[in-house]
């Protein structure tokens, strides 16, 4: 009978840690949709200073709006200021992927969709998997993205 218990207990976590990272994937995909709104209202410019501020309406506790020139170059990132200006094109994760690369690519030719890599969680401090769903806004590819929980 405890075993059984078990059992139930671990299947109603993962359904729920899958319906948590569902609602994640969602919150991003919007995240990102309305930024490309921002965008098309109201310039670029006004886009990049609004994603770069970390208490802006592009950050949504942990997950945050980020922008890349199509050549890979980051234009906003509201946590880590160092990277902005830098070209992160030839960016590998930890298993080799240039991760940075695919996202302009995917964005450029499918025009949106999600890239899979790893990336160190700022919670658990570790390596961990991440997604990130990105969307091509003229010259601009906007992107959010969520760790697995």
């Amino acid at each position: 009978m405890k075993n059984v218990a078990l059992l139930l207990l671990a299947a109603v976590l993962c359904l729920w840690s899958i319906n948590v990272w569902a609602g994640d994937r969602e919150i991003a995909v919007e995240m990102v949709k309305q930024a490309v709104a921002y965008k098309k209202a109201n310039g670029t410019e006004k886009l990049i200073d609004e994603a770069n501020n970390v208490n802006g309406q592009f950050v949504k506790g942990p997950l945050y709006v980020i922008l890349f020139t199509q050549d890979g170059v980051m234009l906003a990132q509201p946590f880590n200021s160092n990277l902005v200006g830098q070209s992160l094109i030839n960016i590998r994760d930890p298993n080799g992927k240039y991760m940075t690369k695919e996202m302009v690519e995917l964005a450029k030719t499918k025009g949106s969709g999600w890239v899979d890599y790893v990336f160190k969680n700022p919670k658990t401090n570790e390596m961990s998997p991440k997604s990130t769903y990105v969307e091509l806004a003229d010259e601009v590819v906007v992107g959010c993205g969520i760790y697995k929980k």
